[in-house]
């Protein structure tokens, strides 16, 4: 990137990078999806990705802190409820719960994340403080691999259900929800970025906020693929 962008070549910039980059090219991704994985290697996947989904409203939190924008809080605000629910909604992480319990994971030990891995909780972590730290636009442009979230979420679906005939179908309702849940999301952090970045640096940092995350996921899948499986972790 050596000039200003338009939006539109902004945005085709964007997309680029999940074609290259997003955690779908990962090697344990592929094994998950084909089916070539044990229930002992879901379990783990399981269990540490649940550190990322109980960080989300975390992260989203911490961007609203610093958005001095009422409407912009009143449009984020949802990405929260939507993790930790609110009324009769049990929200996504509860969700993933009802996933790892099918699983055969205790609850309690899901929720302490005492089996995650130090590489999980690490590279959670430095996704929450990136967004704490950054600039706003930032923060909101590193969201965007939500943009490339649809299409894996249904690959997920049909692979699980395909091949892992031992997991409850109704531990896959978080997935179904994303479905429609990633898209406006996708959609409106998208419309913010290519608002707020005009300038050749405000442009490059939006592009390298993105990377960042999809390193943040590509960084967890590394960690189940060479980590040992739950129960195993001290």
């Amino acid at each position: 990137m050596t000039k200003i962008m338009s939006p539109e070549e902004l945005e085709q910039e964007l997309r680029a990078i999940g074609a290259e980059r997003y955690h779908d090219k990962h090697p344990f991704h592929k094994l998950l999806h084909g089916g070539k994985l044990n229930k002992g290697q879901v379990q783990a996947w399981a269990l540490n990705r649940y550190c990322y989904q109980s960080a989300v409203p975390r992260k989203d939190a911490a961007l609203m802190s610093r958005c001095h924008d009422r409407q912009l809080r009143r449009d984020w605000i949802h990405r929260i409820m939507d993790h930790d629910g609110f009324g009769e909604e049990e929200g996504g992480i509860e969700r993933w719960l009802v996933l790892t319990g099918g699983l055969g994971l205790d609850r309690d030990y899901v929720v302490s994340m005492k089996g995650a891995l130090p590489e999980t909780r690490f590279a959670v972590e430095a996704y929450v403080n990136f967004v704490r730290e950054k600039t706003l636009v930032e923060a909101v442009a590193s969201s965007l691999t939500e943009l490339f979230a649809p299409l894996i979420v249904k690959e997920r679906l049909a692979a699980i259900l395909s091949h892992y005939p031992w997991v409850d179908p109704e531990g896959l309702q978080y997935f179904r929800n994303r479905l429609s849940q990633a898209p406006r999301d996708a959609e409106h952090a998208l419309a913010l970025v290519l608002e707020g970045m005009r300038t050749l640096d405000e442009q490059q940092r939006a592009v390298a906020a993105l990377e960042f995350k999809c390193d943040v996921l590509w960084c967890l899948l590394d960690a189940v693929e060479r980590g040992p499986i739950p129960g195993t972790v001290v």
